[in-house]
């Protein structure tokens, strides 16, 4: 199942529009020297309801795992209401493989303020947060430091840039829980409550932060926005794949010989990104298997990368799905079993505990994937296995059930035999022990 490719010839030019290639962009002088701000005035002379509908036409969808098109999410948002509208921003990165988000914070965080400031204003909203995780110490204090910068300038706080609309922000800092990344749960956790997901309906334009209207969207997401607004839709819809385009910003890790994170067309090959853009395979071996979009996407293994590409209707078609492009290489010397294990650590571990299929279920799949490792699997436990991840799967209040019921499942399929044969291995350990 390893598969070795005939390498790639072909490397994308790409004048990258997320992370631009320009020093000290996170300055607010030299972002504004290089265009910074210029959609927000442009924005603030354009009725919300257009801002909307450009959104919509260019077709950008959400970079945070679901890949909602973000302009219908806003229309979500009621037109005729008393209460207080919200956005809030979510920068609580917790999934493995994923390390995307931060390098905006870090390298180009005005251009995520100006399109918080710009989604605020379409949707009604007075107020923002940007939930960011908070491991991210260094990256928090990075984002407070160009929001000070932005409310010195006028960019935000009240009547920005002269006109009558006014807007807070607030960076809010989490508190280390991965499930508070379910957008639910983060609203409880702005509120002050524990990062309990919540039942839906009702869903959060109808009854979000303190029982307002809330729209939710991820640091990538926003930070597309002055994009569309500068350049047009018909500019951003021309880019990469035709139904999920713009750039993108993909993570790659594991064993490759350039990790890192690259900003890219949508629809590049997977095995473009593998050899042109993260340096291929250290030692020249071949590939096993490739979580393409961080830990909660089925595997694929290394015989099924032939014309896959990075976009969600090509992982689709794959058998996967695009996740936040945290893509994780596993060449042929790869411990399937203990990656696995490993992943499966991690849920029990995050499960909020609320939902009994996911509590009960994360810390069973755990404790017989540690058989596994141990070699001391039995000839039931891949149905076990495969019967426990079958009863989360569906059946929890959020998507963390699934997030780690379908990984389990996926490498069972792929690689049934490694199973099996641990299983003889672990029979066989024991008959020689007695």
């Amino acid at each position: 199942m390893n598969f070795k490719p005939s390498k790639p010839d072909k490397v994308v030019k790409w004048d990258r529009a997320l992370l631009p290639e320009i020093q000290g962009l996170s300055k607010i002088d030299n972002y504004i020297l290089h265009g910074g701000y210029s959609a927000l005035k442009k924005a603030l002379e354009m009725n919300p309801y257009d801002i909307i509908e450009e959104v919509k036409k260019s077709n950008l969808r959400g970079r945070g795992g679901a890949c909602f098109p973000t302009g219908l999410k806003w229309s979500f948002m009621p037109k005729n209401t008393q209460k207080p509208k919200y956005l809030c921003v979510n920068s609580d990165e917790s999934e493995p493989g994923t390390f995307k988000d931060r390098q905006i914070l870090e390298y180009n965080p005005h251009q995520l303020i100006e399109g918080a400031i710009i989604a605020s204003y379409a949707i009604g909203a007075n107020a923002a947060y940007i939930y960011v995780r908070g491991e991210y110490n260094k990256w928090i204090e990075m984002l407070q430091s160009a929001l000070s910068e932005a409310y010195a300038k006028g960019f935000v706080g009240d009547g920005i840039l002269g006109s009558n609309y006014s807007l807070n922000i607030c960076i809010h800092r989490g508190a280390g829980a991965y499930v508070c990344g379910e957008e639910s749960a983060l609203m409880n956790s702005i509120e002050g409550k524990r990062g309990y997901p919540r039942y839906k309906p009702p869903f959060p334009p109808q009854f979000g932060l303190w029982g307002c209207p809330t729209t939710i969207n991820n640091v990538e997401t926003i930070t597309n926005v002055p994009l569309i607004i500068n350049k047009g839709a018909q500019w951003y819809s021309q880019i990469g794949a035709e139904k999920h385009p713009g750039p993108i910003l993909v993570g790659v890790s594991g064993n490759v010989n350039n990790p890192g994170v690259f900003e890219m067309p949508t629809g590049e090959l997977l095995l473009d990104i593998i050899y042109n853009w993260a340096g291929g395979i250290p030692n020249d071996k071949p590939i096993k298997a490739v979580f393409p979009g961080g830990t909660s996407t089925m595997i694929l293994r290394g015989d099924e990368l032939e014309g896959v590409r990075m976009d969600a209707e090509s992982l689709k078609s794959a058998g996967s799905s695009i996740g936040t492009a945290g893509m994780i290489v596993m060449d042929s010397n790869a411990d399937i079993i203990d990656v696995i294990r490993r992943v499966a650590h991690f849920y029990y571990h995050e499960s909020c505990g609320q939902c009994t299929p996911c509590r009960e279920g994360t810390y069973w799949m755990f404790k017989i994937l540690e058989r596994f490792a141990n070699f001391e699997a039995k000839a039931t436990d891949i149905e076990l296995l495969l019967d426990i991840a079958g009863n989360i799967e569906g059946n929890t209040v959020c998507a963390l059930g699934d997030a780690s019921a379908w990984p389990v499942r996926s490498i069972i399929m792929k690689f049934r035999d490694e199973f099996e044969k641990r299983v003889f291995e672990s029979q066989t350990r024991i008959s020689v022990s007695r």
